[in-house]
């Protein structure tokens, strides 16, 4: 392994003298196997990389994530997918392997936001992830090691100048870390913080039927959250996130974020949205957005010409009565906080969404109302007792 690595620039182009180093000349654990990483794509990997090898400690699945400018679009572990979820996430015809299926479910979370993404998957990656990597518009790979034939895949893309990146999945971290700001350093004992089963001991409100599918998407939030930056909030369901709420000054905005983006990835699945008849050459990125732009309420003059233009034929739009009824089949999600609720309006939100398991840090001033709200929904809630911040 290398001992330092020069970076094209810092987290600007005008940001000159970048590199990655560690401290004393030690050994870095991770190297580039192809291109010329910027300040930004290793602010990803090594964030993408923490998030999804403790995914993998926790619940013994492969894991993957999709990160763009720090935070993750989308993070799941493996779990067979249906055949409407393969249609919703262009990968139906393909033969996925359970770290690929791993990755469609992370990129598939919110496919607006991974264009262009960073991806991290936590074990060796195979031909089948290469495939699927190689064919939508990615900016790097971070993970442990690469097949021979994943490694010659991957080389050729992007004309050869796709970031390829490997890491030491045993590395340790020192147990305390060092940030510069204004020139001044600033230190604290890093976040090692273990998630697993243990967070969800504490159950506060009357139901407690907590399943073990439940169990396994809180643990995937709050290990989703762990490297989300600030304030954060996270929908989970089916081994796999649906909406991330990312670095909002207000919880409830993290809420409704997060919630606007579980609707949309569930609105996705609806059978007008499969059955698009896209104009011949549209890539999937434009279908993307397209289908984004299907399900807004209100399109400008513009905006209504230029969606049109993506179809042989002109799907139905919905109505607002129409989504909100198909939005009832929502139901089992999860939702996590990196912190704790201090207003029951975040769980009247998050109940629109299909929430029935909440786990959140607890010991905000207004517990007894919050705890109130859950069981006004039937929800079960746990505290973790565990700030998650991160910045």
């Amino acid at each position: 392994m290398p001992n330092e690595i020069h970076l094209r620039y810092g987290m600007n182009p005008h940001q000159k003298e970048a590199k990655l180093y560690a401290e004393g000349g030690a050994e870095l654990p991770i190297k580039v196997l192809n291109g010329d990483p910027g300040f930004i794509n290793l602010l990803d990997a090594l964030n993408a990389f923490q998030l999804v090898r403790e995914l993998r400690q926790a619940t013994g699945l492969p894991a993957a994530a999709s990160f763009k400018h720090v935070s993750p679009a989308g993070a799941a572990v493996y779990a067979p997918l249906s055949d409407t979820l393969k249609k919703a996430y262009f990968v139906d015809g393909l033969e996925l392997s359970e770290l690929a299926t791993a990755y469609a479910r992370a990129r598939g979370a919110d496919r607006m936001s991974s264009f262009g993404d960073a991806a991290a998957l936590s074990d060796i990656v195979d031909a089948s992830t290469a495939t699927l990597l190689k064919r939508e518009v990615s900016d790097l790979v971070v993970a442990p090691g690469y097949t021979e034939e994943a490694l010659e895949m991957l080389k050729a893309k992007k004309g050869g100048k796709y970031l390829v990146l490997q890491i030491d999945a045993d590395y340790v971290a020192d147990s305390i870390e060092t940030r510069t700001l204004f020139g001044l350093k600033i230190q604290q004992q890093r976040n090692d913080a273990t998630i697993d089963a243990s967070a969800f001991d504490h159950l506060v409100t009357r139901n407690k039927d907590l399943t073990e599918e439940a169990k396994r998407d809180m643990l995937v939030a709050l290990i989703t959250l762990k490297y989300t930056q600030s304030n954060s909030v996270c929908y989970a369901l089916d081994g796999q996130t649906i909406g991330i709420g990312a670095g909002q000054q207000s919880r409830i905005h993290c809420t409704r974020l997060a919630g606007d983006k579980a609707d949309r990835w569930y609105l996705r699945q609806h059978p007008t949205a499969l059955g698009m008849k896209f104009r011949q050459g549209l890539s999937r990125a434009e279908q993307n957005n397209a289908i984004d732009l299907w399900l807004e309420d209100e399109l400008t003059s513009f905006e209504q010409a230029s969606w049109e233009a993506c179809f042989d034929e002109v799907p139905q739009r919905l109505t607002r009565e129409e989504k909100r009824e198909w939005l009832q089949g929502l139901t089992n999600v999860s939702y996590g906080s990196d912190a704790f609720l201090p207003f029951r309006d975040n769980l009247d939100r998050a109940s629109r969404s299909g929430v029935r398991y909440v786990v959140q840090a607890g010991s905000s001033m207004r517990d007894e109302e919050v705890v109130q709200a859950a069981d006004d929904y039937g929800m079960v809630m746990a505290y973790s007792g565990v700030r998650l911040f991160h910045h």
